[in-house]
Formats: C-alpha cells, structure tokens, sequence
C-alpha cells in the first residue's frame, strides 16, 4: 500500500465504457489494496488476505505524475492491471466467446441440443456470477480528472447504473425459468440479453488494434471476419428457430422441412444429426447474405419470408461496412492523405484570415519540408512519452552541443539539460530565422549550412555573410542582454538549428548556475569592452550572482531533498557543507533526518562535523535514530559519531511517556546511558514503572538500568512499579533488584578483598647479600607455597626455596607478611 497519504482522487461518477476501463490500465498506483483497520474479519477480509500474499503493492511515486496521484484505496480495491485480474479477463473473455456463440445455437436448437452442452453452459453463468462480484471491486479511471478512482462507493455506484442490472438478467437461469413458466416461447427470448457478453469481445478486439506488436491490417481483417461470421451464425440459428417452433405436423410447410436435395429430403428434418442442421442452416444463411443462392432453399411460410426480406435489408448495410472497412484498410491513413488534409486546412486558414501570398507560400514551403523524411526523423518525437523523448534527445543531440564554444567547460549535467531541451530545426534557403529589431528569445545553434544577415536602411537592403562556423551560436548577445539585433537572419541554404528558449535557459541555470559564470567568461573571452561591459550589466550575470549567494540555502534544500546530482554540484560551485541555517541544521542534519543514505556518505567524505548540534540540542545521529534510519546510523556511527544529548534524562523520560518503545530501542543500541535523570533526578526507569510499561522497562534492564536509585522525592523505580498495579512489572523490578543487590554486595566485598590485599618485594639472594640483586614485586597470595612458585617462576629460579625475612628468619605462613615487606627468595639446602 502507499507509504505517503496524499488528496482522494474525487473523480466525477462516469458512464461505462470499456475504453475508459483499458485507459486506466497501467496509471494507477496500487494493485490490490487491503484495509488495515477492520474491526472484525469477515470472508472478504480474509479474501483480501489471501491475495495480498500473492500481489505485489505498487508504489508510483516514482512511476506516476503527482497530478495523477491519488489516496490509498480505504478497502479491499483491484487494480485494472493487477496480474490475477488481467488473467481473469482473459479467463471471462473464453466464456464470453463461448456464451456469444452459444446463445444463438440454444435459442434455435433448443430442442435438440445435447444434456452435456447445458452443463458446460451452467458452470459458464457460474463464471459470469462470480465476475459480478468482482466488478464491485475493481478501480476505474474517471473520465474527467483522469484519476484511479478507488472509493468502493462510487465504484459499485458507476456498476449498478451501467452494466449490472444486463450483467446480472444474463445470469440467470432461463431454461430453468422457461419450463417452470409452462414452456412459454416468449420467456425465451430473455436469452437473446446474454449477447451483451458479445461486448467483451469488442473490447477485447480494441485492444489488439492498440497494441502496436500486432499488425494492424490483419487485426481489422480477423474483426470483420468474425462479425461476418457471427451474423451468418446468428441468422443460422433464427432460420432453424422459425422451422422448429412449428408443429409437426406442419413440417412440410418450412424452408428445410420442404427441402430436398438430389435424391436426400429434410422430411422429419427433427430425426436428422444436429451437426448437420445446422451446416444446412449455416449454408442457407450464407448464400443468402451472398445473394448467390442456387434457388433449393428458400422461404414457404410467412414468418420465413418476414425474416429473410429483414435479414437482406440488414445484409445489404453488413457487406457495405465490411467492404468499406475493407477499402479503408488499404488507402486511408498514408503520409499522402495526411499532408493533404493538414495542406488543406491551413490554405482554408490563411484565406480565411487574408495572411498574403509571401506568408501562405512560407508556410506551404515549410509544410513541404515537415513531411520529408530528414525532417520527420525529428518530429516523431512528439508521440513519445517525456521519459524516452529525453533519453533519445541526449542520444541525439548531446555530442552536438558538447562541440558549441559557448559551453566549453560547462559541466555534463548542463549539457544533458542543453540536449533535453533543444528543437531540431530546418529552414529553406531564403526564410527568416531573426527579424531585424526584434527582441530575440530564442539562442539558434547551427548544425550544418551558412546563415546571411540582412540589413534594411532607407528602403535599400544589404546582405553580408556572416561567417558563422559549425556548432557556432546565434543571439547569445541579444538573448543574454535583452537587445535586439540591427540586421535580419536567414538561411542561406537548407540549414539544420537547434534551438533553445531563454525560458528553458534559465530554467537549466537555476539548477547548473554555476555553469552561468563559464558561459559568461566564454562570451566576454575576444570580445571588445562595450560588449564585454553590457554582458556584466546584463540581467543574466546579475541572475548568476544572486544565485551564487544562495548556494548555502541551496545545499540546504538539495539534502533535504535526497538531490545529490545537485548537491555535488553545489559543493563544487564553493558551497561549504558544514554550513547551517537559522536553526542550526546543517544538511548533514536534514540528510540524516530524511534517510538519504548516499548524501550522508558524500557530506561524510567531504569532512563536515559529524557531532554539531543544532539550537535545539538534536545531532545527525539522533536526527537519524528518531526518524528510524538505521542505515544511516550504521554510517554515522562507522565514521566516529557518538549520540550526545544535553538532557539525556529528559530525552528518555519523554521518550518513555510517549510510549515510542521502538525510538527507546534505537537510542538504547546506540550507547545512550539507560539511568540518565532528569530534573526531577527521575530515571527513565522511574517513568516506566510508573506508567505500568513492562516492555520499556525490560529494554531499559536489558541496557543496564538500575532499580536502586531514589528520585528527589525517595522514590525507587520498584516503589513506583508497585503504585501502578501491574503484577508482571512488579515481579520484573524485583527479580532485577535482588539481582542487583546481590551483585553490588559481591562487588563490595571483592573490593573489600583488593583493600584487604597485601604486596610484597621478593629478592633472588640472601638478606645479607651486598650484590643488591633486582627483585620483583608480587600480590601476596592465599598460601606461602603459591608465594614461593610465583617467585621461582618470575625469578627464573628451578631449586626447592624458601622465604627469608631481612632479618633471616624464615617465613612459615603468609600471614606473618606485611603490606610492602622485603623478602627474600634462597635455596632450601643453605
């Protein structure tokens, strides 16, 4: 489901269309969407489980422009293009194949068609049934807004008044119904309501013309084929129909009852093989469509005679839409017939507005010139989405502007925009590119021909060439310091431009500025003091170096916005990283608290402080820790930061008091102290004992939290635990306080045994030895025996020894040794 809640697509409660329906096919945002606050779990819910574990959810921030975008869906809702919905239409496309065919066949051989077909017909209405239920939950875009639209309401609200009450009248049992009312004819009739499946068909056709992997021609060819089909068919049926509800007795009086073909006749025609019936049927509908009919078969009573004078009527209309669709196939939609309908209209255009013949022999000559085919290379591109349109105008343009001398230097993002934004365009030897004295908007980059300026003084006219090279720039003067050009330009021979608007230029400067102050050094370099001087006065140069003075607030909003293509370049443009705003955020800050992994690790690599704070006391990595980005605190902590907080106990308290247990698991694992006080001298312990938390307060022991410390009223966290009731917690702070208790009573006393703890210098040689031998200093242990091979060991002493006393006297028991006391380390045998 989507992450971001955004404005409920409202779209206005359209018709039923089976186009809109396709067109909604692959705009939505969402597949299958599951609500996640049912009170109570019912079939349905549980039904929405069972798929939510096969589909995938689709989230089109990415995909979908936020114009489209629409609200999750509050409910269990199908996308169009959900993969298991697009199966069932296919699924529901063979039954209705099937039903559209079938109908025709039980409604005039009802009366002697097999059991097992009505079988296969019943599990067919079963089908469509369970389609019906589908409808209620299947998205749709509205016509209007353009919006999926996933209100469950107005979805079964649009079902109900298109196709439902047809959808649900064919579903119903109407042979069933036909003998339970007494084998009236009439209620047979209803059957002929299933032919709106036939509709499924059409769509389904719709589509295939669409899709551009098909052939078109053999597409229309195989439609007009199975509506030939379908009607001779159909007109099969009816004639077999009008022959079998009468009589038997009257047999002899109906077109096959009365047909004899050489030496075989259709007398008791009710006994012969349905199959062949119906080819016979099939034969007689077909020739007479064709109107090539040998004359064997034809009409003998009324009602026979009725139906074939209707059934020519309508096939006269049948073979002029076949063969007109057929004539169409072939000659309509040339490149021919399309440059003479737009030729067409623009000659009924000019003469309408008396544009002159200079102005309609520009514009016939320009149009000659689309529809070429060097021209029309380019503007196919209209047709393309903007996604590929890009990509194909970087293929196609972005070596050519990296050979423009106006951007060297430029960087490659600034020259991808260039390439995005530019038109290919060409104009004939003779056609104005530039007016003279007219403010130039547009800056033309020349591909390949020669340009001519044109100069009109006191009626007389001048033309100079202007020497302009390959890949060389047209207006950038005009453009950039909003002046005009004294001369004309024009082609003159074919000539291929480029051509980009200020607008888009400026836009491209807004995010690539400093590529503005290359283009200026680019321009001013070989130009004379005047011009040099209106370039730095220009509106453009006063544009780059507003912009330049808000690179700092710039880096800010590029690391808030995850940009770090922009965020580069702003750093190379002299931005410094470590900046901060009025707040005290840096955008290390803004990164870490907006999960932007890659930006993290580039401001990480440009050295900014890792551990600043901003006014409020809050670090990058607290920013991340609150925010729940644990990559980002992965890569904080690898590059040495350490999660300070002013009030570490306040911070936990509030944190506790909010109940954001998964904010206190993050802040734990990262080294925060777990008995941190806050004014109150009320640890974070104190707080969830009191508010009766069982999981905060077994994360906070988990940590090393102490139950022994008293608040400023003398309170323990164990005293507080008891006041909130919660048995489970109680017996938690109790456990813990004896565990506590009894390991700070061992602690004390291996304090007390280390104060207790003596030490002694022990010399290799007799008391009374003048060498004044180097000795070692050693614990006095438990035991004189342990004593003595400690000695022997650091000594490097191998014979059986004793302990001597400055004095001589021999040391019996390691009691008789006091704190400091020389000894002295010799050889039992003296």
């Amino acid at each position: 489901m989507h992450g971001g809640g955004g404005r409920r697509s409202r779209g206005r409660r359209g018709s039923s269309s089976s186009e809109e329906e396709d067109e909604a096919r692959g705009n939505g945002e969402y597949e299958v969407a599951l609500r996640p606050d049912s009170p109570r779990r019912s079939w349905r819910s549980w039904f929405g489980d069972m798929l939510r574990n096969e589909c995938s959810w689709r989230g089109a921030l990415a995909r979908l422009d936020s114009s489209h975008s629409s609200s999750p869906p509050l409910g269990f809702v199908i996308h169009p293009d959900n993969w298991w919905y697009v199966l069932w239409t296919h699924f529901i496309l063979i039954w209705a194949v099937y039903s559209s065919f079938f109908t025709p066949l039980e409604f005039g051989f009802f009366r002697g068609l097999p059991e097992n077909l009505f079988l296969l017909d019943i599990a067919g209405q079963f089908a469509f049934l369970v389609d019906i239920v589908i409808r209620f939950f299947v998205a749709y875009k509205d016509s209007h807004s353009h919006n999926m639209v996933y209100d469950r309401s107005q979805i079964a609200l649009r079902y109900l008044k298109s196709r439902f009450s047809v959808d649900l009248l064919g579903c119903l049992p109407w042979d069933a119904i036909y003998k339970a009312c007494g084998k009236k004819e009439p209620v047979r009739y209803m059957l002929w309501i299933r032919l709106s499946r036939a509709l499924r068909v059409t769509e389904f056709f719709e589509k295939l013309e669409k899709d551009i992997r098909i052939n078109y021609l053999f597409t229309r060819i195989v439609k007009l084929l199975v509506v030939e089909l379908y009607c001779t068919h159909t007109a099969a049926c009816i004639f077999y129909y009008l022959a079998t509800t009468l009589p038997p007795s009257m047999e002899g009086y109906t077109w096959i009852g009365s047909l004899k073909m050489g030496d075989y006749s259709y007398s008791h025609f009710r006994e012969i093989d349905i199959w062949k019936r119906y080819v016979t049927s099939l034969y007689f509908a077909i020739v007479t469509m064709a109107t090539v009919g040998y004359g064997e078969i034809h009409a003998v009573n009324v009602r026979e005679m009725i139906f074939i004078m209707v059934y020519v009527s309508f096939d006269m209309i049948l073979g002029a839409y076949l063969l007109g669709n057929m004539t169409a196939l072939i000659v309509k939609g040339s490149k021919t017939e399309r440059f003479r309908d737009k030729m067409t209209e623009l000659i009924r255009y000019m003469n309408k507005n008396k544009l002159g013949k200079q102005i309609s022999n520009d514009v016939k000559n320009h149009l000659r010139l689309q529809y070429c085919h060097t021209y029309t290379e380019a503007t196919v591109l209209q047709d393309i989405p903007n996604s590929i349109r890009t990509k194909i105008q970087q293929k196609l343009y972005e070596r050519d502007i990296t050979k423009v001398p106006l951007f060297k230097g430029c960087s490659p993002g600034f020259i991808k925009q260039i390439a995005v934004r530019v038109h290919e365009e060409y104009f004939l030897p003779g056609e104005v590119i530039i007016e003279q004295e007219t403010a130039v908007d547009q800056l033309f980059i020349l591909c390949h021909g020669y340009l001519e300026g044109v100069g009109k003084e006191d009626d007389k006219e001048e033309k100079f060439p202007l020497n302009l090279p390959s890949y060389g720039t047209l207006g950038e003067i005009p453009l950039l310091c909003n002046t005009t050009l004294p001369y004309a330009v024009q082609a003159g021979e074919l000539c291929k431009l480029l051509r980009l608007s200020k607008q888009s230029f400026t836009e491209i400067l807004e995010i690539y500025f400093s590529d503005g102050r290359i283009i200026l050094n680019n321009l001013v370099e070989g130009k004379d003091s005047n011009v040099c001087k209106k370039l730095l006065e220009s509106d453009i140069t006063l544009y780059i170096m507003k912009h330049e003075s808000e690179l700092a607030t710039r880096l800010n909003c590029a690391a808030y916005d995850g940009d770090l293509h922009r965020l580069k370049h702003l750093v190379a443009a002299g931005a410094n990283p470590s900046l901060t705003d009025y707040s005290g955020k840096s955008p290390l800050h803004l990164a870490a608290s907006r999960g932007q992994e890659e930006i993290v690790s580039f401001l990480i690599e440009q050295h900014v402080c890792i551990d600043s704070s901003d006014e409020s006391g809050n670090t990058a990595l607290l920013e991340a820790i609150k925010h729940g980005h644990d990559q980002v605190v992965s890569l904080l902590v690898k590059a040495g930061a350490s999660l300070i907080i002013d009030d570490a106990g306040g911070f936990l308290c509030t944190t506790i008091a909010r109940r954001d247990i998964d904010l206190l698991k993050r802040t734990l694992a990262n080294g925060i102290n777990p008995n941190a006080k806050n004014y109150d001298s009320r640890t974070p312990l104190h707080v969830a004992a009191s508010e009766g938390l069982y999981l905060a307060a077994h994360l906070l022991l988990e940590a090393g939290a102490s139950v022994l410390p008293k608040d400023r009223w003398g309170s323990t966290p164990l005293d507080e635990g008891r006041l909130s009731g919660n048995k489970t917690l109680i017996k938690l702070l109790e456990d813990a306080r004896a565990i506590q208790i009894s390991e700070f009573a061992d602690s004390c006393h291996l304090q007390a045994d280390r104060m207790q703890k003596t030490k002694c210098t022990v010399f290799p040689s007799c008391p009374w030895d003048e060498r004044g031998m180097q000795g070692i200093v050693l614990w006095v242990p438990q035991t004189l025996e342990e004593l003595i091979e400690a000695a022997k060991q650091q000594l490097g002493v191998s014979t059986d020894s004793c302990i001597l006393t400055e004095n001589g006297g021999k040391v019996t028991d390691v009691d008789m040794i006091g704190d400091g006391q020389n000894l002295f380390l010799v050889s039992s045998a003296r």
